[in-house]
């Protein structure tokens, strides 16, 4: 028994056993350990005892450890490290040391038997010999030369231990079985525990064993990794190789002429593309093109200069230089086309007439800028769109609501990753022509931010003085957009900046007076409506009382958007009913039929049964049973006919023909299969001779009188039911009072969703000697509460003159409200309305009935103009007012309107407030018109 240092194999460059012959490089991570394997060696003690580590018992072997769990293996010390070693190991020997990296070679097996010292860890061991064998023992011979064989077929596949297999056959001197098992199960690369065991084992012939099974594994390893290799060779070479064919298949074709490169394929594209254009491309744009290709074919195509050229080039010879479309300018075509689309709107309508009047005679026609200004749902973009197809120009639409980048109308520097133009020359490239109508919606809501401000972007878009060479950041090229008609739209002209809308023609699209309303109604929305809902004219009426409701009390807007809305409402509940109704009738329709075939079969069966003589003895022979099969063929006969009409029906709906058809058929199939009983002849044959007036035939007439509703009964919509479609009404009468009371005034306001009328009412809060203030409530805007009090000191002078012994404005505290409380209302053109009111409380006396007024006024009494005219006159109308006050200078503004909107209306044009007085408070006024 010697004793020797004991190295617990735990280092992670080799996790096996150390086996014999093979030269093993091992680095040390323990230092002392190190230090100690030094000094040995320079005593020479070189050798040391290589132990394997057991696993720990907590842990799964199968489980690869991480940093934790290593640092944990490196901290054993002493005892704790004897008890985890596997008592058989092998006897190394140090060949040589080079820092931390250390050179062994196995020799002999090694038994602990017990501990010396801890630190280096020192053992005493037993020298361990193989068993006794027999070396011609033919099991072992077969078994070793299965190992020879497999180990060979291994090599032939890995090289990775053929200079072991080299260094084994250089130290072995004779044909060794222990020493071949041995180095077989160091080159298999098996489990560590599987090779400890090879190292425990004794018996040479088991060990061989062992190790046929280790190295018959790595050989199926060895065919897995090698298809592995093999398929992963194959395709990089496959794909190597295409690779080179198609490089040698390109030069070869570029070396013939057959092919250009990429390149050159682009730079052909970009010619192709400009050659019918290159008579109408301006030069200026054709010497950049031509620049940019030159440049493109000395850029590589992999750098990024290379795509920001394609990229430019692109755009600019897909742009339509001097294509322009063929205008159409027949003034009957375009009136049909605009009457077609729009109900109403003669002004906007005389407008496009005159444009295209003035390109008729010019023979060419000009760009212009349009702004078509009213409240939402008046038809302002569906006015620019009907416009293109009468001029027989393509449509391009955009939106600049909320748009705050100066970018998207001007594009981006090409400079910029992700660079595109700006949305005209987008247009210019979708619509493929020079001469566009193009769009520009909402362009009351830009919006204004660090990127810039759009609005002064729009000012060369939208200038005819400039856009003939607009220049867009990224094209960096003029483009003429003199021949572009722009059209645009804003709900309120006011928001548009100044400079923009100095550039535009505005017209005015005020919104719809009830009849315009009927008429859209009938002639455009309902028509649309009921065919993109499936229903029939037939199937549904809507009354002219029904329809005037939905507008007065559901539709109370400038537009018909709202209109449309309830409409479409109304008419997918009438197709639900018209469906509904449908499926009842055809349930109806099934149970009928059914009622009428159980009647069949209970009439039959309670017939007596029939009873023949059979020959001359006169014997009688009952046939029952006879009769009841006829009966019964019969009746399944009939049943069925009646099944087949239920079923027929496509898809499970019953229409009104279809079912009158079933129901006639069936009535048919009874009268000609009516019941008869069978009688027995002499030879049993059963024959039908019963008299066709027998009790036992059934009456079809039972079936007939089956009614059955099999006709959708038509959909009418009235006033009386219009709330079961669209609901209780959202408006009320915007009038209050039938005869205004003391105090109360009825006035005209615009709002951008139309006009309205509104009450300005006057309270005295107060009386005593020098207590004259007015109270101001209704939140009035900074002008309105201006116009308030310029309204009391004109009412203050009105009365002194009509009654001067009357001092109430002196010593009267008074509260002006204006309701409605919760909407913000501005303005000066409720002055005349205000003075009003303050008279009338002041001399306690009613206004005209049915009267409103509208007009600014001077501190003089003078009555300025005021706008909104038409919206206030539809506003009076919808309350009923038969006498409107307006001031002179808007006598023009009145007379423009149309008849239908001023008919039955009595008008009075005032310049000064003394003519009001007289009018409102007097008595036999007439209208001064």
């Amino acid at each position: 028994m010697n004793w020797m240092m004991a190295w617990p194999r735990k280092e992670f460059s080799w996790q096996n056993p150390v086996v014999f012959i093979i030269n093993l490089l091992i680095c040390f991570l323990d230092s002392k350990l190190l230090e100690a394997l030094v000094e040995n060696r320079k005593r020479s003690v070189a050798y040391v005892g290589a132990f394997l580590l057991k696993d720990d018992p907590e842990t799964d072997p199968s489980i690869v450890s991480g940093s934790d769990s290593a640092k944990s293996i490196n901290d054993l010390k002493g005892k704790d490290l004897f008890k985890r070693l596997h008592e058989v190991g092998t006897l190394a020997q140090i060949t040589s040391i080079q820092g931390d990296q250390v050179v062994l070679v196995g020799h002999r097996r090694l038994r602990i038997t017990e501990m010396v010292d801890e630190d280096p860890l020192t053992v005493k061991v037993d020298h361990l010999k193989e068993k006794p064998y027999n070396k011609d023992d033919d099991v072992i011979k077969a078994t070793s030369f299965e190992v020879i064989a497999t180990l060979r077929d291994i090599l032939k596949t890995n090289s990775l231990w053929k200079d072991h297999v080299q260094t084994y056959t250089q130290h072995i001197g004779d044909f060794n079985y222990p020493r071949l098992a041995d180095f077989g199960a160091a080159i298999s690369g098996a489990n560590k525990l599987l090779c400890q065991q090879v190292l425990e084992e004794l018996d040479v012939y088991e060990r061989l064993k062992l190790t046929l099974e280790l190295v018959k594994k790595e050989m199926e390893i060895s065919k897995i990794q090698e298809s592995i290799a093999k398929a992963i060779e194959e395709k990089i070479s496959g794909d190597q190789r295409r690779y080179l064919l198609n490089e040698q298949l390109k030069a070869i074709k570029k070396e013939l002429g057959l092919e250009t490169d990429d390149k050159s394929a682009l730079t052909a594209k970009f010619r192709e593309r400009l050659e019918p254009k290159n008579k109408q491309c301006p030069p200026h744009v054709l010497q950049v093109i031509e620049e940019e290709l030159n440049k493109l074919q000395l850029l590589e195509a992999s750098s990024s200069e290379f795509n920001v050229t394609r990229n430019y080039l692109d755009w600019l010879t897909a742009l339509p230089w001097g294509n322009y479309s063929d205008e159409n300018f027949d003034i009957q075509h375009a009136q049909k086309i605009l009457d077609e689309d729009h109900y109403g709107l003669s002004d906007v309508k005389e407008r496009i007439l005159e444009f295209i009047a003035v390109g008729k005679l010019r023979g060419t026609s000009q760009g212009k800028i349009i702004c078509l200004s009213g409240p939402p749902g008046v038809g302002k973009t569906s006015v620019g769109h009907s416009m293109a197809r009468a001029l027989n120009r393509r449509f391009y639409r955009f939106s600049v609501g909320g748009l705050a980048d100066v970018a998207e109308i001007k594009g981006h520097r090409r400079t910029y990753v992700g660079a595109m133009p700006g949305k005209m020359v987008q247009c210019l490239k979708n619509v493929g022509t020079a001469n566009p109508l193009v769009l520009i919606d909402e362009i009351d809501k830009l919006g204004k931010g660090h990127a810039g401000d759009p609005a002064s972007a729009l000012l060369e878009l939208l200038d005819p003085e400039q856009n003939a060479n607009f220049l867009d950041h990224f094209l960096d090229v003029p483009i003429d957009l003199s021949k572009v008609l722009f059209v645009c739209t804003a709900n309120v002209v006011e928001m548009i900046p100044n400079p923009l809308l100095d550039r535009m023609e505005v017209i005015a699209l005020a919104g719809y007076i009830t009849d315009e309303k009927m008429h859209i109604a009938r002639d455009y929305l309902e028509k649309t409506t009921r065919e993109a809902c499936g229903i029939k004219s037939e199937q549904v009426e809507v009354t002219d009382a029904a329809l005037l409701a939905l507008i007065e009390n559901y539709c109370r807007e400038a537009g018909v958007r709202n209109l449309q809305k309830q409409i479409e409402k109304i008419y997918r509940k009438i197709a639900l009913q018209l469906v509904r109704q449908g499926v009842t009738n055809e349930q109806s329709l099934k149970v009928s039929l059914q009622q009428g075939a159980k009647q069949l079969r209970e009439k039959s069966t309670e017939e007596p049964t029939q009873i023949a003589d059979d020959g001359p003895g006169g014997k009688k022979l009952e046939d029952g049973n006879s009769h009841e099969r006829a009966t019964t063929t019969t009746l399944t006969e009939s049943e069925q006919a009646i099944e087949v009409s239920l079923h027929e029906q496509p898809n499970g709906t019953a229409t009104e023909e279809s079912e009158a058809t079933s129901h006639e058929h069936l009535v048919e199939q009874l009268e000609a299969d009516k019941v008869q009983p069978t009688l027995l002849s002499s030879n049993g044959i059963a024959t039908t001779d019963q008299p066709v007036d027998s009790k036992v035939n059934i009456k079809t007439s039972d079936v007939k009188d089956v009614k059955v509703d099999n006709v959708i009964e038509k959909v009418i919509v009235d006033v009386s039911n219009l709330a079961d479609f669209v609901g209780k009404p959202v408006f009320h009468a915007e009038r209050i009072y039938d005869q205004t009371p003391v105090g109360v005034v009825m006035g005209l306001a615009w709002t951008a969703m139309g006009g309205s009328t509104l009450y300005v009412e006057t309270a005295l809060v107060e009386q005593g000697e020098g207590k004259g203030a007015l109270l101001l409530t209704g939140q009035l805007g900074d002008v309105m509460k201006e116009s308030a009090q310029i309204a009391h000191i004109v009412a203050r002078a009105i009365l002194l003159q009509k009654e001067p012994d009357n001092p109430f404005f002196a010593d009267s505290k008074l509260h002006l409200h204006v309701p409605a409380g919760a909407t913000p209302k501005d303005g000066p053109s409720a002055g005349c309305t205000m003075i009003t009111s303050m008279l009338s409380l002041a001399m306690k006396k009613h206004v005209k009935k049915e009267l409103a007024m509208t007009g600014e006024v001077t501190l003089t009494g003078r009555i300025l103009p005021i706008g909104g005219v038409k919206e206030k006159i539809l506003a009076a109308r919808r309350s009923e007012v038969k006498t409107i006050i307006f001031p002179s200078a808007n006598r023009r503004d009145f007379d423009e309107l149309a008849a239908n909107v001023k008919e039955g209306l009595e008008v009075h044009f005032v310049d000064d407030y003394n003519q009001i007085f007289e009018l409102a408070f007097g008595s036999n006024s007439k209208p001064q018109i």
